[in-house]
């Protein structure tokens, strides 16, 4: 990336965070809401609609907040599976939490709410963190981790 400017690749960071984002947990929040919590193709559509409008907004910082965690993972595939996990449930459990919040729910609702964004994010953290990684390589970007992809650079 010799000569690129600083403005171009954090551009090309936004587009690859938000777009890998909004591909995996559309398609992955299409199969929960589809198939596990049984909504209506309809309900499906709508739901994805407004978590697309969600997640634009929080792709590139999730993105660097995940870097910065993983700076901290050693090259196993034991201590890369517990940083993803714990960036994506450390940054998007409590946006999760809040929205269902929002929306009314409490009680026991927003506890089991809770505990199933808990349960989904950790199984998912180092499918996703694998995706975006791979993702960031389509638009020649470091993956995860590496100083280059940090919102200050």
């Amino acid at each position: 990336m010799t000569g690129e400017t600083q403005p171009s690749q954090r551009w090309r960071a936004f587009v690859a965070d938000t777009l890998a984002l909004l591909v995996f947990f559309t398609i992955t929040g299409m199969i929960n809401e589809r198939f596990i919590a049984g909504m209506s193709w309809d309900q499906v559509l709508h739901a994805r609609l407004l978590g697309a409008l969600l997640m634009v907004p929080v792709a590139r910082p999730y993105g660097a907040w995940r870097d910065w965690l993983m700076q901290r993972a050693k090259p196993t595939h034991m201590s890369e599976l517990i940083w993803d996990s714990i960036a994506l449930v450390s940054f998007q459990v409590p946006i999760y939490v809040a929205i269902i919040a929002i929306n009314g729910a409490s009680g026991s609702g927003l506890l089991f709410g809770a505990l199933g964004a808990l349960v989904m994010m950790l199984a998912l953290g180092r499918p996703y963190g694998a995706f975006l990684n791979w993702v960031r390589g389509l638009f020649g970007l470091p993956p995860g981790g590496e100083r280059p992809m940090s919102l200050n650079s």
